[in-house]
């Protein structure tokens, strides 16, 4: 079955740390790009990060990164486990949200939303103390 799952959410302290996982079954992760996207309550979706396929399966390797969350979350790939990670650390409040990933065409830089044509459901992070 071709499919997103995440993990890791939950509940932290505002500057706490939590790492999200995007598995990947039925195909193979690393020939798309992933992205981690987020909506809060009253808010329309946003792409937090997003990072396009390897060289080595013919992409370019970069990441995009939303400016609240520069500096502070991290999206990086496991090719042996088939998953892209968000480590996101010094959380606030403002980063409560439901979290989803999602697959798209190889470079993020080239596609556009319409185009994550697969969509886990979701993880809840919720920041508070």
């Amino acid at each position: 079955q071709v499919q997103l799952v995440e993990s890791g959410g939950g509940l932290v302290q505002p500057g706490g740390s939590l790492r999200l996982s995007c598995e990947a079954s039925g195909f193979t992760l690393d020939y798309y790009s992933i992205g981690w996207f987020r909506q809060a309550p009253g808010k329309e979706r946003e792409a937090v990060s997003l990072i396009s396929t390897s060289r080595s399966n013919g992409g370019d390797g970069t990441t995009y990164y939303a400016d609240p969350v520069k500096g502070r979350f991290t999206i990086s790939r496991d090719n042996a486990k088939n998953t892209v990670d968000l480590q996101m650390n010094s959380l606030q409040a403002e980063d409560t949200a439901i979290y989803s990933c999602a697959r798209g065409p190889p470079l993020w830089s080239e596609a556009g939303l319409e185009e994550y044509d697969l969509w886990g459901q979701g993880t809840q992070v919720t920041v508070s103390s």
